[in-house]
């Protein structure tokens, strides 16, 4: 009787039982199998997030390159061409009447300016020249006025220097973007491996309902021959027809699943609509060691939050100087020296010009504010060493999330380790009691039990690959360093 169930069994039409642990979901020619690996290229060449960074990247690169033409000589051209006006205006007489006359005429100039910033002092140097044309057309007149040349300086006198504080400032701001940069791209690998790993979960609930199903068809077959010959109980059909219907409905599920897992895989990544997709299974990543000492001195020279730091604190120095700057006594210096004359003719203008000098010290003293600028510079204080306390909080956190990550990764390791093994004593467990529910050794409870703990080891091993790769690309993100290459991470 063992012998003709054995027969029956290998004779009947689906999927042999071993398939639940080697099979796949059944592709298409056109299906696109998609790697880990691969998918993370496509996203990052690919995806709305990956051209958001690269737009936020040129941004901010064109605002370093504004920042850096702060300190370079500027050179500008303006005028008034033409300046005609025709109208009545008021002339004063001797004896105290007014006259309204005619004015018909042409004031034109141009003038070519040219001046560099001087950082350390936060002064400016600057020189001109200048020409200027009145036409009257009433009196058939034209007179030119001009500056040939003319240098000059300011200089302002205990006041807080924008410039000097800015160059200390804001490379550390475009250092700070282009390491966010690469941070948003280790983003897009975090992200799209969440979204992988959901659409490899639901091919596999989708393998395993169908592999189910077509196996829970063979025993039933097996059951009703059983049945015929008095070996069990009609209670047992009914258990295994109820079974059959639980797995038919999970297949409805898994393929429901599949595709909702692969539009949001394909929409994050960019792939063209028309591409069916499927997930291939990942392996560990090769047997490296990353230790706590290294990710810890990576993060702190490549992070962006790292070079945030060393920003917020330049910051709050500044706001101090400027609130002191901006206290007590405010003063600039104005000095030029130059050569201008007047003719008839243009040339007239260029012809022995005559020497103009001028020095001008402006000044501002607060003779009374009730304790205004004193409390603005406490305030600045104030805010300062609040900052330096909020920085080496985030020291402590930046080191202690990195430490954690890393004890959090080998845990990882191990687990996967150990859930590989599992799904294969699940799967050998598995084959085992169906070939004795065959030989009328084991009742259909423990075979479904055998059913369920050989699917549950099956999404246990994805679930610990999901854990494991999350947790590699997490620590990528945190040092910017790629530990199999062992080098730092760089996009151009």
């Amino acid at each position: 009787m063992r012998a003709l169930f054995i027969i029956l069994f290998l004779s009947l039409p689906g999927l042999p039982l071993v398939a639940a642990a080697s099979s796949t979901v059944n592709l298409q020619d056109d299906t696109l199998r998609l790697s880990l690996s691969e998918a993370v290229a496509r996203a990052k060449a690919n995806s709305i997030a990956a051209k958001q960074a690269i737009t936020q990247k040129e941004t901010k690169y064109w605002e370093w390159r504004t920042f850096r033409s702060n300190y370079q000589p500027q050179l500008a051209l303006s005028g008034i061409l033409p300046g005609y006006n025709k109208t009545y205006a008021q002339v004063l007489q001797p004896n105290g009447t007014i006259l309204f006359q005619p004015i018909r005429n042409d004031n034109s100039s141009l003038t070519l300016d040219f001046t560099q910033s001087i950082a350390a002092t936060g002064g400016t140097i600057f020189g001109t020249t200048e020409l200027q044309r009145f036409s009257d057309f009433d009196r058939k007149t034209v007179l030119y006025n001009g500056t040939p040349y003319g240098i000059g300086y300011t200089q302002p006198l205990l006041q807080f220097n924008r410039l000097k504080w800015d160059k200390k400032i804001e490379p550390l701001k475009y250092r700070e973007s282009q390491q966010a940069y690469i941070e948003s791209q280790e983003e897009i690998s975090m992200q799209v491996a969440e979204y992988f790993f959901d659409l490899l979960l639901a091919q596999e609930n989708l393998r395993l309902a169908e592999s189910n199903f077509a196996n829970t068809e063979k025993i039933l077959s097996i059951a009703n021959t059983k049945f015929e010959l008095g070996k069990i109980a009609r209670n047992e059909i009914l258990q295994l027809q109820l079974e059959r219907l639980n797995a038919q409905k999970a297949v409805g599920t898994a393929n429901r699943d599949v595709e909702i897992a692969t539009l949001n895989l394909r929409t994050y990544v960019g792939i063209e609509e028309g591409d069916r997709l499927s997930a291939i299974m990942p392996g560990p990543v090769g047997d490296i060691s990353i230790p706590t000492e290294k990710v810890l001195a990576e993060a702190y020279e490549n992070r962006s939050d790292a070079i945030a730091f060393a920003r917020r604190l330049a910051e709050a120095k500044r706001d101090v100087a400027k609130a002191k700057g901006e206290n007590g006594l405010n003063a600039t210096l104005n000095a030029n020296l130059g050569y201008s004359n007047a003719g008839n003719r243009v040339f007239d203008v260029y012809r022995s010009p005559k020497s103009q000098q001028s020095v001008v010290l402006q000044l501002s003293i607060p003779m009374l504010d009730w304790g205004r600028s004193r409390s603005r510079a406490k305030t600045a204080q104030a805010n300062e060493q609040l900052v330096v306390y909020e920085v080496e909080q985030a020291r402590l956190n930046f080191k202690q999330e990195i430490i954690t990550q890393v004890t959090l990764f080998d845990m990882m390791k191990e687990q996967m380790t150990l859930t590989a093994r599992a799904a294969e004593i699940a799967l050998e467990k598995y084959q085992i009691a169906s070939e004795r529910y065959v030989l009328g050794n084991l009742s259909i409870t423990d075979l479904s039990i055998a059913f369920q703990e050989n699917d549950r080891a099956k999404r246990d091993y994805i679930a610990a690959l999901r854990n494991f790769w999350g947790a590699y690309y997490q620590l990528r993100y945190l040092s910017l360093y790629d530990f199999e290459k062992n080098e730092k991470i760089r996009y151009d």
